[in-house]
């Protein structure tokens, strides 16, 4: 198994995308951490890895409260005696508002940078120390295609999700010396079982038309490449940001 005695972090891991690969990584044998801030739904998918014979506890955690995260982090090392991976999930996206950004609030702008941008910083600032201990660690983050194309009605969304991958080159180059990978996964039209307000079906058309593989992604599209990055196949690849976004772009 690729992640065989590894031990994941996987915040926003109580439902959609992030519920996938918090039961591929237990899968490929890692002892999961699902880290969630609705702690009954993250309960219920740790229980269900463990039912199934994997290792999982779940952690309800706020990526924006500092004191919250490193509880995360003490819990994932109390229960299975370090941190190995790290895959920032959580985000606010499917409850979105969409506006001009002449509409957007300060207030709005100021609560998307506190989970999309300083949760991730905050994560990442947790699991350091016991990475650097331990001279290994992968971190995850996900960003998104839209930082790059851009996208009408997006202004909040797009520059906290461009400030992730800011982070990714800066602590890429801070915390190579002691063995950690810090790389970002950048999807595009991927589709959840959570409804979302984020796009139309005009939105999801236009999509089709400008992407060279003319289909929807889901999480079975995601998840090989986050296998990838957390395990030891990706050792020598680090500050990269891998496009999932069937031809959108190309590099």
């Amino acid at each position: 198994m690729r992640l065989a005695n590894r031990v994941a972090i996987i915040t926003g891991a109580a439902q959609g995308i992030g519920r996938i690969y918090a039961e591929r990584f237990a899968e490929e044998g890692a002892a999961v951490v699902v880290a969630d801030i609705n702690e009954p739904k993250a309960t219920e998918v740790a229980s269900s890895i463990t039912s199934l014979g994997g290792r999982a506890i779940a952690a309800a955690v706020d990526v924006s409260d500092v004191e919250s995260v490193n509880r995360m982090v003490d819990s994932a090392v109390e229960a299975f005696g370090t941190v190995d991976i790290l895959v920032n999930n959580a985000a606010i996206f499917s409850t979105l508002k969409m506006k001009p950004f002449e509409e957007i609030s300060g207030d709005e702008w100021d609560k998307l940078f506190a989970v999309n941008a300083k949760g991730t910083f905050l994560c990442c600032q947790a699991v350091s120390p016991v990475m650097r201990k331990n001279q290994y660690g992968r971190i995850i983050n996900i960003s998104s295609s839209v930082v790059v194309t851009g996208r009408p009605n997006y202004a909040h969304y797009i520059a906290s999700k461009g400030a992730v991958w800011a982070l990714t080159h800066a602590l890429a180059t801070e915390m190579g010396t002691d063995g950690i990978t810090v790389n970002t996964v950048s999807p595009h039209g991927i589709i959840t079982e959570i409804p979302r307000e984020t796009i139309s079906e005009e939105g999801w058309r236009r999509n089709l038309e400008e992407q060279a593989l003319k289909r929807k992604g889901d999480a079975s599209d995601l998840v090989g490449i986050l296998l990838y990055l957390a395990s030891d196949e990706s050792k020598f690849m680090t500050g990269q940001t891998v496009a999932l976004d069937a031809g959108l772009r190309f590099t």
